[in-house]
């Protein structure tokens, strides 16, 4: 084949290769990089086992004890988010109540406003009273928004504020609730209320009566005492008590004062 016919070959080829890639479909775009969805916490929310793994936990709100009567909206793992301020302070009271043979353990934390939601729609629901002769034996239903036992908004949301006990460091383990067995009025003596080994406090986490205010005139002896403790113990570190419930504190210099976060109770929610 002579030079002239061997480059118009070529030149043939070339043609017909350009006009293929011209056809060609275009490589579909990259996917784009995967980002978080949902609400996540701010970055100086934490977890507490992170800061003091001491602190014993019981999120009640996770699982079936409480007195909706199951897991709420927004728990998704039962965890203690707090913000970083907040988590360091109780590391402190951790400190002073191991020095005293006590151990804290928290009730709940950080709490998603998605889950305040889930109780006020709770209330609405008159028939829906499983657990009503642990939690509330002698307060009726319709009352407890308007007595002050759950609120909404609540400070739990601003991710400063806590539910909790004492505990003593060495002690029987507590009693493993189960779904559907017998309930025991959150009012009764210590040694009948369900055993949660929290010291006696007068009464049970969550219970929605009068004698759970803090300062009750019926509430003596230990168990008074072992309020004053919580109450000197947490005061100490800057935390404040609701005089109507005995095991709730809010951390009195929080970050977050006018902000209502709805992030999930999760480890993904943290950055």
């Amino acid at each position: 084949m002579g030079t002239g016919r061997r480059a118009a070959t070529a030149l043939v080829v070339a043609a017909v290769a350009l006009a293929a890639a011209c056809q060609r479909p275009a490589p579909p775009p990259a996917p784009p990089s995967p980002t978080p969805t949902g609400p996540r916490a701010p970055a100086d929310v934490v977890d507490l086992a992170a800061v003091d793994p001491t602190v014993r936990t019981d999120i009640r709100y996770a699982g079936p004890h409480n007195f909706v009567g199951g897991p709420v909206d927004g728990y998704l793992e039962p965890l203690c988010l707090l913000t970083r301020r907040a988590a360091e302070a109780l590391h402190r009271v951790q400190t002073a109540a191991l020095a005293s043979g006590h151990s804290l353990k928290v009730y709940d934390c950080y709490r998603p406003q998605r889950a305040v939601d889930e109780f006020v729609a709770w209330a609405k629901r008159p028939d829906e009273q499983e657990m009503k002769a642990e939690f509330y034996p002698d307060v009726p239903k319709d009352r407890l928004f308007a007595d002050g036992y759950i609120g909404a908004p609540t400070s739990h949301s601003r991710a400063s504020t806590l539910d909790l006990t004492l505990v003593p460091v060495s002690g029987p383990a507590p009693a493993r609730y189960v779904p559907g067995q017998p309930l025991v009025p959150c009012t009764a003596p210590a040694g009948r209320r369900f055993a949660d080994d929290s010291v006696d406090m007068g009464t049970g986490f969550d219970c929605f009566d009068p004698r759970a205010h803090t300062a009750d005139a019926r509430v003596t002896g230990a168990a008074r005492a072992n309020r004053e403790l919580l109450r000197e113990l947490m005061g100490a570190q800057g935390f404040e008590n609701y005089p109507r419930e005995w095991w709730h504190y809010r951390y009195v210099d929080e970050p977050y004062p006018d902000t209502w976060f709805d992030f999930p109770v999760a480890r993904s929610s943290l950055r």
